[in-house]
């Protein structure tokens, strides 16, 4: 208590205490002595105490005593001039006398119309002045509230058939009523327009007359009264056409909107030129004149990339296809015009429209944008074929002919070369049971060794996958021969993912296993020539040359694998050399498992391509099944087949849906359910997800599976759009407290659909609770659901989940299966891959790689038939989704050049004026780089510039030539 500091703080302390005191005497002493009842009254004394203003408080009890009401207008008006400067007091006086020159109440013949309209000139000046600037209420509006009714009385009075003179009187009035409406007119009676409208009429009345005054305006009389008022404008006139097409105008004819358009012409390019481009767009979407961008000069090079961002972002909200259309054709042909052919190509393939490729590459005379639009086909999937002979280059990069060459030496670069082995991925010496091998107590289930070892199969061939090498399959053969029939089959195969895109070198290792004594050695060598050459073009073709005997051989085995490599090599690529082999599949096999291969494999080759030929032979077999084909457990991958067709193409599925409910079996429900949620991916469209919620609404035990394909189509509608995300994380919610056990099963594989390769904290929360669930099919959705939701990101909180798991489940063959199979997928590639289906900055969806996840997705809904019974190797279909997650930067000849780029968490920036920044919390690296689900890159140098507009994948850079090095550095 001696400390000095001590002191001073108490002695602190006590000065504010005396000197509170001191105050508080000051104030008491000129202030009346406050009366005991509850009503305590203070009265604050300005300069005239005629004008002392109360301040009363009431405690509950009692309410005041009221006071005397004022009722002389004079004492308001007394405070109002005590409250207002000289400059406000000047500027009212002025206001109210033109208003009384410009009423002229009194007719005095002194008053002529030209004095009434230099008097409202006067007005027109101040409140243009003032309006130019909306930060607060301008004065000249507040001024000039009491008089809106009377002005209004003398514009209606003003009959028609008057003097010219007169008629200007009218028109400039109707300007300066406009302007008050905004603020003072009924909003539903559209005032402001009215009165705007009625000037323009008789502007028109005086050009026909040829009647010239000085009184007339000379701009274009909207934009000179301010933004905030062709804002408010804008508005009325949406409302305006909206109201005249409910009473029957044509929309297409532009007759019954001449007056509107008019000024939509004029407000449109105000907006456009004074940054305000998003509200531009909306009223055009408005009055559905959207085209009419394309003819304004006012577009340039400066503001075309916001509008077009615009009208990408907010063509995910078009409930309509047609508006929808519209609004993607506008940013192509506005991409087009400013010779933006890059970002023209992805807004083409955001509308499926591959017909626009051709003459893309036609138009463009800049070879290096040539290259990176082949990068960004290659990277989506597209099988498209230049012509001209010396395009070969062109043609490599569409093939992903060099993906191989380029991944490796990203995994050179980090380090990763080095071959893991499943205990790597395992790490049994941190738990408690060691993995499969020791057991707590020896009364325990004995081990399934044949199914720990295809688990540890797939988990090698998914953390080594495109590394060319590991340390099972590569170095003998003694593993192969470590599993079981349909194990071998995998265990071959998995020689094609472990060699993924490396098709010369993949072939003659795997070339030896063609020959095996083995069907199943040879089932799994043929799947694997598919895998191998996945996504990558080759000119020999040699997964459809290697296949196609098999496909038409006799062997049951062969015949399921060739059609699944051929599903996996051929994914989006719509060659009809393969449709041949399998349509003959589906016509005349009889066993069911064959003809759902072959349909599966179809529907992946033309995926989102609405084939009529291959659909239509889908349906024939559904139609022509007999009941106990349709009731075969692996019927449903017909109906998947069917649904992958129209993939992402909305209404364009209508026709097919139809065919599908005349199915006389309960699958038809399951294929329906398929079809629309299949059709409506990644729209966002709201009415479809409350289809899909009201399809969840009954309760079901048992034949259910259209509602677990419900589940999983709520989350694939809302997949990519960020809003309609989280509204599905709820609904799901609803759906684990109040539904039967058929649609819970689902929900991991929804939440999962909605993060893949994203493992948010939420999400993996979530899942972690369900992993745990009593029902054993939810908790194995569950573990499988976590392995999508981190595939390819190494995120140690879900590799520390899954370890737990691996104990928790050590006597569950089927969960220890699953376990193991989610760790491969964690891994998958080491780190440097993703499943994720979204790219290009979040603007497209790859077909082939949802496609391919929904296959899996829908393999969970039932996994003892599936995954975890002879049909595992169905998992190998993931390798369509399979892409290196890196950005590597390179010179026009396709060599490395290291570059600073700053990456960071994405930022929206739609609308937003000026140059905002694209991400936040960002980190300066030298690429290459990896890049997660929801980070972007931009570059950190003016050294260089990029050719593509989105830094993800392969980007060509070229130098900057305004570029000027800093002297000293």
């Amino acid at each position: 208590s001696t400390h000095p500091t001590y002191h001073n703080s108490i002695l602190s302390t006590h000065r504010r205490t005396n000197k509170r005191r001191y105050n508080t005497n000051l104030t008491s002493s000129t202030q009346p002595t406050i009366p005991p009842n509850n009503l305590y009254k203070t009265t604050m004394a300005p300069n005239d105490e005629s004008n002392a203003i109360d301040i009363t408080t009431t405690t509950k009890d009692e309410k005041p005593k009221p006071t005397k009401k004022k009722n002389s207008k004079t004492d308001d008006d007394k405070a109002d001039h005590q409250t207002m400067s000289e400059e406000d007091q000047e500027l009212k006086e002025r206001l109210e006398t033109c208003v009384s020159t410009v009423l002229n109440t009194q007719n005095e013949a002194a008053v002529t119309t030209v004095i009434r309209l230099n008097a409202l000139d006067v007005i027109v000046t101040e409140l243009k002045s003032a309006t130019s600037s909306m930060t607060s209420v301008p004065k000249p509006l507040k001024f000039l509230r009491p008089h809106f009714e009377s002005l209004k009385g003398l514009h209606a009075g003003i009959g028609d058939g008057v003097e010219d003179d007169v008629l200007v009187l009218r028109a400039r009035l109707a300007d300066v009523l406009s302007v008050l409406a905004m603020t003072m007119g009924k909003h539903e009676e559209r005032e402001s327009l009215k009165f705007k409208l009625s000037g323009m009429k008789d502007y028109q009345t005086l050009t026909n007359h040829k009647h010239t005054s000085t009184h007339l305006p000379t701009d274009d009389n909207l934009g000179a009264w301010g933004h905030e008022f062709a804002r408010s404008l804008a508005g009325e006139i949406g409302q305006e056409y909206n109201a005249r097409v409910l009473e029957g105008a044509d929309p297409d004819s532009d007759a019954p909107f001449e007056d509107l358009l008019s000024m939509v012409n004029v407000i449109v390019p105000f907006h456009i030129t004074h940054n305000a481009e998003a509200e531009a767009v909306d009223l055009l979407i408005e009055v559905q004149r959207l085209k009419s961008l394309l003819d304004l000069g006012e577009i340039d090079v400066k503001n075309f990339g916001r509008i077009c961002l615009y009208l990408v972002k907010t063509a995910d909200f078009m409930s309509d296809p047609d508006d929808l259309a519209e609004m993607l054709e506008t940013a192509y042909a506005l991409f087009l015009k400013q010779d933006q052919h890059y970002d023209a190509l992805r807004v083409a393939l955001r509308m499926h429209n591959y017909e626009a490729i051709p003459t893309l590459f036609t138009s463009c005379n800049d070879p290096l944008v040539k290259k990176q639009m082949c990068l960004l086909l290659a990277r989506h999937r597209v099988n498209h074929e230049h012509d001209d002979d010396d395009d070969d280059e062109l043609n490599e990069l569409t093939g992903n002919t060099n993906l191989s060459e380029q991944f490796l030496k990203l995994a050179q670069d980090l380090d990763v070369l080095d071959a893991k082995t499943p205990e790597d991925i395992y790490k049994s010496h941190l738990a408690e049971t060691g993995g499969f091998s020791r057991r707590r107590d020896t009364g325990g289930v004995p081990v399934d060794s044949a199914r720990a070892n295809l688990a540890s199969t797939f988990v090698n061939a998914f953390v080594n996958a495109g590394f060319g090498t590991d340390k099972l399959m590569t170095p003998n053969n003694e593993w192969l021969y470590k599993n079981k029939d349909h194990g071998m089959l995998s265990a071959a195969a998995s020689l094609g993912m472990i060699l993924l895109w490396n098709v010369e070198e993949g072939l003659t290792q795997i070339d030896k296993f063609l020959y095996s004594s083995e069907d199943y050695v040879k089932a799994g060598a043929a799947l694997a020539v598919g895998i191998l050459s996945s996504g990558v073009r080759n000119d020999a073709d040699p997964a459809l040359a290697l296949l196609a005997e098999h496909v038409e051989g006799d062997n049951s085995i062969m015949k399921c694998a060739a059609c699944t490599g051929l599903g996996i090599a051929y994914a989006g690529m719509a060659r009809e050399e393969v449709t041949d082999l399998l349509t003959v599949v589906i016509e005349e096999s009889s066993d069911m498992l064959e003809v759902s291969l072959a349909g599966l494999a179809l529907g992946m080759i033309f995926v989102g391509q609405c084939d009529d030929t291959v659909g239509g032979c889908i349906v024939q077999k559904l139609m022509e099944a007999s009941e106990e084909d349709l009731n075969h457990s692996h019927a449903r991958f017909l109906c998947l087949g069917l649904g992958l067709l129209f993939l992402n193409r909305m209404e364009k599925v209508d026709a097919m849906l139809e065919a599908v409910r005349t199915v006389e079996h309960k699958i038809s429900k399951y294929a329906a359910i398929v079809l629309e949620t299949f059709a409506y991916a990644g729209s966002g469209n709201v009415l479809k997800v409350q289809e899909m919620l009201h399809q969840c609404a009954e309760h079901l035990t048992e034949d259910a599976e259209h509602q677990a394909a419900a589940v999983i189509g709520i989350g694939l509608i809302t997949l990519g759009e960020d809003v309609g995300s989280e509204m599905a994380l709820r609904a799901f919610d609803h759906l684990l407290h109040y539904c039967e056990p058929p649609i819970k099963r689902a929900v991991p594989l929804a939440l999962s659909i909605l993060h893949v390769s994203n493992p948010e904290f939420t999400v993996i929360d979530q899942l972690s609770r369900l992993t745990h669930d009593p029902d054993p099919e939810i908790s194995q959705n569950a573990i499988m659901g976590l392995g999508i939701t981190g595939a390819g990101t190494n995120n140690s909180r879900v590799a520390g989940l899954l370890r737990q798991l691996s104990e928790f489940y050590s006597k569950e063959a089927g969960h220890i299966f699953c376990v193991r199979i989610a760790q491969g997928l964690l891994h998958m590639g080491k780190g440097l891959m993703t499943l994720n289906p979204v790219h290009s900055d979040r603007m497209l969806l790859s077909p082939p790689a949802l496609g391919s996840i929904l296959v899996l997705l829908h393999t969970c809904i039932n996994l003892k038939t599936s995954l975890l019974d002879k049909t595992h190797y169905l998992l190998y279909y993931l390798t369509c989704a399979m892409n290196p997650r890196m950005l590597v930067t390179v010179n026009e000849d396709m060599s490395w050049r290291p570059v600073t780029v700053r990456v960071g968490q994405a930022v929206e920036t739609v609308g937003q004026a000026g140059k905002p920044k694209t991400i936040t919390g960002f980190q300066t690296h030298t690429t290459p780089v990896l890049l997660g689900t929801k980070e972007r890159a931009e570059l950190g140098t003016e050294e260089v510039l990029s050719v593509s507009s989105v830094l993800e994948g392969i980007v060509i850079v070229k130098d900057n030539p305004d570029y000027e090095e800093v002297e000293g550095k």
